[in-house]
């Protein structure tokens, strides 16, 4: 609250009105007053009517009154001294208060709101007298000495009085109060026993009635308490329950609670142009903890788990006029093969010979929220409404409540997520096997940087964990200027290797023994794949013919499907697909065309891509380079074909080579889902209209996904099909429809249901931050493949800007909002990731910032991510570490005590060790006064050593360097996606502390970006701005 001088000017007091909290308000003239039970007119002096009867004074004024049951001493006076008190009311009283003192803290049911009749004046100008009290004993004036707040009364100013007895200080006031004294100079009885009160029988109910004045909303600076108790023995239990006059509208009980802010806010006093930002910069929300939703899991609990299915909001609009005013993306992240949470696994169900129940209507399978009626002979789609036989075999008699009485042995029926095995026509053909491809860079390139015997060693060590076997599949072919087939046959000692150099008119020699049985031909493949580091040890072609081999790999594969592995190393240079350099051309960046940096050069391999998919083969992406090699036209295979790109830029063999064993050895071995299709399905009234991601679109609806696993994630945008929905809920049912690796052919079901709503309210109440931000996120960066740089930053900032004013219209006619940016409690971090979304690598800066490589796979990678690497992705941990590793084991438990820091350099303290974890690397910070000893006992002797970019981490024989071993393999396990290779980085050491840590240091203001302060005050300014 600010100083009471500031608020005079604008505030004036009403004339002859009072200043003073011991002023007093004295009407000699006064009316007799009425008889108990009855209220005048003439009383209606500001009594609420919610003051109890134990604030009205004695029955008989003969005898001073008790304290009463609520813990107020009320003051005497004799029945010959006429005046008016000023009434106040019962829920600005705080207990125990003495006569002309509050306490600092006003109940939180009144600490939003003030009087208009407040005068303001600083604690020195108070006037030196005491209040003239009257017998109708209501509580005094309140005064808060830290807020320097006056409420005074609206009637006419009293007549002067000479004869005032002097009032004590402010300060004894207090001391009397924390001793629950009397004031000093009071003539206040003493304080009666704990639990005394007074039969309603003893209780005048002569008060005067309320005045209906309006309040207003103020922000106080004084801590919310809980609001007081109240003493039964009145015979009142609660609040509603004290009488209320006829003359003006409740105001405690049920009338306040209406008003109580349901919403987070900041205060901000920024001033254009001053240099006090206005906001306390602690104070900011910031994602520390990681928490998973689970709101809608309590309230629908047949609900499939967040993890394989998140609404940006779970409240769906019931109107398109509603849908308009909410700004956000409206729509869906789905994982469906999401790794299931500890202890719930997917129940997988065989319907048998009877085939799987769905609707024969709109093919919904079933679920939790079908019903059963006619005795159990028919149930009721969810989804479409409609009414389906149940099958004999299905058949289960219902009980009173109209619930199958096997529900709790159905699955089905139970749980949200079940996986059903799908019978013979579901198949288009025979299961097929799982099927790896290798299509392997030999270029001098691959060689010399250690990519080919990283990938060679790396494969033989997964043979035997790849899934499937013994039905595996295996193949390999190398390029550089010329293709290399391999005959891997059964029956041969070693393999043949056969060379084509036509690469306008690619053939396939033997092409029944270029793909073999795994476990058949084990000894071949062993042999080749040790052969295989020494056949091109000596090869000094510097050309690349990816386009060429891709094409014969296709010829191979066609039959089958599968999944093909890419790995490459230089810029394709030879046959169809040719690239060219580009990246370079600085003139471009802030042009309209910017984007076409950011788009394939060649058609070539989105049509490629096409071809892949309708025959089932997905296409992974090894990019070991050490200068362009124009990741947005190679990406393009893996995106329309449900795969994933690794770019590793300027690999080293001794650096980088764990992290590529690492995702290799992840991808082979991981359960993937073969020839899939995934389609999600919906209620009345909604349909689901962009979809983003990975995958090819095959139908409005359909996504193919040659091959897909537990890593990738895809979201989607809906819409309202009609104008106004009347269903009270909407449900949606992911179906994925894929092989398994063991020759099933199964059906992987996720249900979830949510509430229609007509409150705009109830729709960012149930808002989902981390789902909003994931699908936020794709569509900034499919902006960026037709836009600039900066209009895409532009429309995240817009997005947030206009879902927070439409926030703050629901509440600026209620609350009084001057000062402060208000948001619902559901988006509390959505300021932050918006900010962090714009400083990523795939949206920040221009030419300078980023090389293109890096800017394009960063945008591919975020393509696919979950909603939870994604935001540990945007809002890394930060946390200070050398205390640790110095003082525990350094065992995995530790990870969880880890305190993540605010990303800022105010947070990096030169004496300490930090560790930055983005879930993609390590990052260790060493500070410049940081001991000696922690340096040298965790990278050992660095004498002659200045860069440190040529450290490799390794286990040291001393109790530190074991510790924070074991510190980071806790954290590579609790999120076993990516290997998270460990980068060291002294304080200073330029330009590599910049580039590994102090650009992601998001909060701070970095490459011409603002920072977490100025992007509130940003935005907060731009939501006060008239539309």
């Amino acid at each position: 609250m600010q100083p009471i001088g500031n608020d005079q000017s604008r505030r004036p007091t009403l004339p002859g009105r009072p200043v003073s909290p011991f002023a007093a308000v004295t009407h000699h003239n006064r009316p007799p007053p009425s008889l108990p039970g009855t209220i005048s007119s003439s009383q209606s002096l500001g009594v609420p009517q919610s003051v109890p009867p134990a604030y009205l004074g004695p029955a008989s004024s003969s005898q001073p009154p008790p304290s009463s049951g609520f813990g107020y001493r009320v003051p005497y006076r004799p029945p010959s001294q006429t005046g008016n008190t000023p009434q106040f009311p019962s829920h600005q009283l705080p207990p125990n208060s003495q006569v002309g003192y509050v306490p600092q803290s006003l109940p939180s049911p009144a600490q939003s709101f003030r009087s208009p009749h407040v005068a303001q004046t600083p604690l020195s100008s108070v006037p030196q007298h005491t209040p003239t009290m009257q017998s109708s004993f209501a509580p005094p004036p309140r005064f808060s000495p830290s807020s320097s707040v006056v409420y005074s009364s609206p009637p006419p100013p009293p007549p002067f009085r000479s004869h005032v007895p002097e009032v004590p200080t402010a300060s004894e006031l207090h001391s009397a109060h924390s001793r629950n004294l009397p004031p000093p100079g009071s003539n206040m009885p003493p304080p009666l026993s704990p639990g005394y009160s007074l039969p309603p029988s003893s209780l005048d109910t002569s008060y005067s009635a309320p005045s209906a004045f309006p309040m207003q909303a103020y922000q106080s600076n004084t801590p919310s308490q809980v609001p007081y108790a109240f003493n039964t023995s009145q015979g009142f239990s609660s609040r509603e329950q004290f009488p209320h006059p006829s003359a003006g509208p409740p105001v405690g009980g049920s009338a306040l609670q209406g008003l109580v802010e349901e919403f987070k806010s900041l205060s901000v006093k920024s001033v254009p142009g001053s240099v006090d930002p206005g906001i306390d910069i602690y104070s900011l929300p910031r994602p520390l903890n990681d928490v998973e939703p689970t709101k809608m899991v309590e309230a629908y609990p047949l609900n499939c788990h967040p993890r394989y299915l998140r609404l940006t909001t779970h409240a769906m609009p019931n109107s398109q006029s509603l849908l308009s005013r909410w700004h956000l993306p409206i729509g869906a992240i789905v994982h469906p093969l999401a790794k299931a949470p500890d202890g719930d696994e997917v129940p997988v169900i065989n319907f048998g010979t009877m085939g799987v129940i769905r609707c024969r209507r709109c093919r919904t399978y079933v679920n939790p929220y079908v019903t059963f009626t006619d005795a159990g002979r028919k149930w009721r789609c969810n989804l479409c409404s409609l009414f389906n036989d149940v099958p004999a075999e299905y058949f289960c008699t219902l009980d009173a409540n109209g619930r199958r009485n096997d529900t709790d042995l159905r699955p089905e029926l139970t749980r949200g997520s079940v996986e059903f095995v799908a019978p013979t026509e579901y198949m288009v053909r025979p299961p097929m096997p799982p099927l790896y491809f290798f299509l392997i860079d030999v270029s001098i390139t691959a060689v010399r940087c250690g990519m080919l015997e990283t990938i060679a060693n790396t494969i033989k060590s997964c043979l035997d964990e790849l899934p499937g076997n013994p039905r595996t599949q295996i193949g390999f072919l190398t390029f550089d200027s010329t293709l290399h087939f391999y005959n891997l046959k059964s029956s041969l000692t070693q393999p043949q290797m056969m060379v084509v150099g036509d690469l306008d008119d690619i053939f396939v020699p033997l092409p029944d023994d270029l793909l073999v049985n795994l476990s058949d031909s084990r000894n071949v493949v062993d042999t080749f794949l040790d052969s295989l580091p020494t056949m091109f040890q000596d090869n000094v072609n510097v050309e690349s013919a990816l386009g060429p081999a891709l094409k014969a790999a296709f010829m191979i594969m066609s039959q089958l499907g599968g999944k093909l592995l890419v790995f490459q190393s230089t810029l394709p240079s030879l046959g169809i697909g040719r690239l060219k350099l580009r990246g370079d051309e600085l003139r471009i960046y802030g042009t309209d065309k910017e984007h076409t940096l950011r788009i394939p050069d060649d058609p070539f391999y989105k049509q490629m891509a096409a071809e892949f998919t309708k025959f089932q083969i997905g296409v992974d992406i090894y990019a070991c380079n050490d200068r362009y090699c124009d990741i947005a036209s190679l990406g393009s295979l893996s995106k329309y074909t449900g795969g994933q790109i690794y770019y590793y830029p300027s690999f080293k063999v001794d650096i980088n080579h764990k992290q590529l064993e690492h995702d290799l050895a992840r991808d082979l071995t991981r359960e993937t889902a073969w020839e899939s299709v995934m389609r999600i399905r919906c209620g009345k009234g909604v349909r689901f209209t962009t979809f983003h991601g990975h995958f090819m679109l095959r139908t409005t609806d359909l996504l193919a996904l040659p091959a897909v696993d537990c890593d990738k994630a895809f979201a989607m945008q809906l819409s309202l099909e009609d104008t106004l929905m009347t269903s009270q809920t909407v449900y949606f049912q992911v179906a994925l429809l894929y092989t398994s690796s063991s020759g099933e052919r199964r059906i992987r079901v996720h249900t979830a249901a949510a509430p229609v709503v007509t409150d705009l309210a109830e729709m960012y109440r149930q808002a989902d931050t981390g789902a909003i931000v994931s699908l936020l996120c794709r569509l900034a960066i499919e902006k960026t493949l037709s836009q600039k740089l900066d209009d895409a930053r532009q429309f995240v900032q817009l997005k947030i800007v206009k879902a927070l004013k439409e926030y703050r219209n629901l509440y600026v006619v209620q609350h009084r909002l001057g000062g402060r940016l208000i948001f619902p409690e559901s988006l509390t971090f959505l300021l932050l990731y918006g900010l962090a979304l714009c400083k990523s690598l795939s949206l920040r800066g221009g030419y300078a910032d980023a090389l293109l490589d890096e800017r394009c796979a960063a945008g591919f990678t975020l393509m696919i991510l979950s909603t939870k690497r994604m935001t540990k992705l945007l809002y890394p941990s930060l946390m200070k570490i050398d205390e640790i590793i110095l003082e525990t084991t350094g065992n995995s438990e530790d990870v969880n005590f880890l305190k993540r820091l605010p990303l800022s350099t105010t947070s990096l303290d030169p004496k300490g060790l930090y560790l930055f974890d983005d879930g993609f690397r390590f990052v260790v910070w060493f500070g410049t006064m940081l001991s000696a000893y922690v340096i040298t006992s965790i990278l050992g002797d660095l004498s002659g050593i200045h860069d440190l970019s040529k450290v490799v981490l390794v286990e040291h024989d001393n109790k530190t360097s074991k510790n924070l071993m074991k510190l980071l393999e806790g954290l590579r396990e609790s999120e076993p996606e990516c290997h998270k290779p460990c980068h060291f980085v002294r304080q200073g050491e330029q330009p590599r502390e910049s580039m590994l840590l102090l650009n992601n240091l998001v909060e701070d203001q970095v490459g011409g970006m603002s920072g977490y302060l100025d992007w509130t005050i940003q935005l907060y300014r731009q939501t006060q701005q008239n539309p």
